[in-house]
């Protein structure tokens, strides 16, 4: 994203990244749509809304205001708006262990992150975007894992993403998108970075996603936003970068959070 702002506009980063996924998607989705039960079409459209559509906007035009590193904050509020809205919403029971288990992972990240230098507190009311994505996220996987669990996962993630190309389609259009001067380099590179944005963070990520709500539960599955201070990590380890104490212990209690959401029950057997 940092490197397609570069040469786009938040609008049209947000959709070219969804155009892309969903003309990928469109060929499976045309095969795929004839095995799904017509009453559920307007869920999966939904899907493709909360789960991709509204939050790639939400991030593309914020990313331009805040930075990366609170911005990774806030979308880690994933998992307890994943949460809020099944208790509220859904009356899901979620057990006190869990809950506790989110909120120490989410210490984890700030601490993580709101100790690294250079952090700007800026334009915060760019945060409300990020905020309003992390709650398009838990409305859906909420609504993946109370309406589509049966549904296979490929079949939801094609589908979805094939209704999302067409309005994508007419924000790339309508922003000028294929006005734009496609010789120059920069314009180049972040059309290039905006369309491999789509393929893999968006198109195989989300059936990657879907699967993991499908075996493991919608709570657990919005858990792998925690996992992105890991990958960060990991990426300065290889540029040799300087790893401190704080950033260590930070990954540990995050990981304890994890730990903790999904520790599964001692059960307790009476003598018969």
């Amino acid at each position: 994203m940092k490197v397609s702002q570069q040469g786009l506009t938040g609008s049209q980063m947000a959709a070219l990244r969804i155009f892309s996924a969903g003309i990928v998607f469109l060929p499976f989705a045309v095969f795929h749509i004839t095995k799904v039960p017509r009453k559920k079409m307007g869920l999966i459209f939904f899907t493709g809304f909360f789960g991709n559509l509204f939050p790639a906007f939400c991030f593309a035009i914020a990313i331009f205001k805040i930075d990366s590193s609170l911005a990774g904050i806030l979308n880690s509020l994933t998992p307890i708006c994943v949460a809020s809205i099944g208790i509220v919403f859904f009356k899901d029971k979620i057990k006190t262990q869990k809950i506790i288990g989110v909120l120490v992972g989410f210490a984890g990240l700030c601490i993580l992150t709101l100790t690294q230098k250079g952090i700007s507190f800026d334009n915060l009311a760019y945060a409300l975007l990020i905020l309003a994505a992390t709650l398009s996220y838990g409305i859906n996987v909420n609504l993946v894992s109370h309406y589509l669990k049966e549904m296979n996962p490929v079949h939801l993630a094609t589908i979805s993403l094939g209704f999302m190309s067409i309005p994508a389609g007419l924000v790339l259009w309508q922003q000028g998108f294929f006005q734009l001067d496609f010789t120059t380099a920069h314009i180049q590179w972040a059309t290039i970075n905006s369309v491999l944005l789509g393929i893999v963070a968006s198109s195989i990520a989300t059936v990657l996603f879907y699967m993991l709500v499908q075996k493991a539960g919608g709570l657990f599955a919005s858990l792998v936003t925690y996992g992105v201070p890991f990958v960060a990590l990991f990426w300065g380890f290889i540029y040799q970068e300087r790893i401190t104490l704080i950033q260590i212990i930070s990954l540990a209690i995050i990981l304890l959070g994890v730990y903790l959401a999904n520790r599964p029950e001692k059960k307790i057997i009476g003598n018969t």
